[in-house]
């Protein structure tokens, strides 16, 4: 799914380059945030930083200010930064569900950068806060599904386990039914039981949703089951809702290169979707775009180009091992 799980590899690297501190003040904390919030939105990470450090001298004690300082990092991959951030957020405003949540990305972030025993320190801190955000805000689903996320790929010395996971789900279905049995489809998925999981997605496609973000996680489903009539099926529902969703274009593209079809269009879906949409962790990462461009090349026999896209998708995420496959792949060609 596009959401980067807690406890798994995902690699957005991004420069960074910290501006000086601007000596006149900010007008308020407010307008500070604001302006930030506007680069954040647009992807310029690093000048929402500036913008908030310069601030933070002015205005130490705005819970969002340090909120939305830490969201800048983790998106910059400034993790240790990240947490001082959130933390300090925590500490303002204590029973703010969605700032527990992002401390516990930042913290599960920290843990993949670590080595084997300090791990376990982060991966401890990850499970507490994830669990603190679902408990001060049991409709946060988004932090619903990162516990649940976490508890699947965790071992039980540091929270997780396969029984803590299900009983979560269980408990999200009561709240909201699809989006427990979104939890429910992804689990089964990481526990490699396809089948299980087939059916599951197949259900969710029955209902009647009017969230977009259903639809996609359905269509990624589909797709990685190399399903492209139901992924179809999932995005013309996800359509009726907002065809003009910013994550359509690297759908609709990647839905083309798997059915093979209309690939001049596919190619302008995807160039699009990497020219237009920031790269975000709660959006389709660009390095899976230029993967998607890689095997839409590779298929035409420009290996070139296709090893061009493997290599800038390998840049973002270097760990991506298909990909390092398909670069071979294409390079001996």
């Amino acid at each position: 799914m596009f959401r980067p799980p807690a406890f798994a590899l995902l690699c957005l690297l991004v420069w960074f380059a910290p501006a000086a501190a601007a000596n006149v003040p900010p007008q308020s904390s407010q307008k500070t945030v604001e302006d930030a919030q506007r680069e954040y939105d647009a992807g310029r990470y690093s000048r929402a930083v500036d913008t908030l450090t310069a601030a933070a001298a002015h205005f130490p004690d705005d819970a969002q200010l340090h909120f939305l300082l830490g969201q800048s990092y983790y998106q910059l991959r400034q993790f240790s930064r990240a947490i001082t951030s959130l933390e300090r957020s925590v500490q303002l405003a204590p029973n703010r569900s969605e700032v527990h949540d992002w401390l516990g990305k930042a913290y599960g972030r920290r843990a993949e950068q670590s080595n084997f025993l300090s791990a376990f320190g982060w991966a401890r801190k990850t499970h507490k806060e994830f669990e603190a955000a679902v408990r001060l805000d049991a409709s946060n689903f988004e932090a619903q599904r990162d516990l649940i996320r976490y508890e699947a790929y965790a071992p039980k010395i540091v929270g997780g386990g396969d029984d803590r996971a299900l009983e979560h789900i269980e408990a999200l279905e009561k709240i909201d039914f699809v989006q427990g049995q979104l939890a429910r489809g992804e689990f089964l998925t990481i526990k490699k039981r396809g089948a299980e999981a087939d059916a599951v997605f197949q259900n969710i496609l029955r209902s009647n949703s009017g969230r977009i973000g259903v639809w996609l996680e359905v269509a990624e489903f589909f797709r990685d089951r190399q399903d492209s009539a139901k992924m179809r099926e999932a995005l013309d529902l996800a359509a009726r809702i907002d065809a003009n969703d910013r994550r359509m274009k690297y759908y609709r593209g990647t839905l083309l290169v798997l059915e093979k079809s209309n690939p001049a269009e596919a190619e302008a879906l995807l160039k699009s979707y990497l020219a237009t949409v920031p790269n975000h962790s709660d959006l389709p990462p660009h390095s899976s775009a230029h993967e998607w461009l890689g095997k839409l090349y590779e298929s035409l026999g420009r290996f070139s180009e296709a090893a061009a896209e493997y290599r800038a998708s390998l840049a973002l995420d270097p760990s991506n091992q298909s990909v390092q496959d398909a670069l071979k792949r294409a390079q001996n060609r």
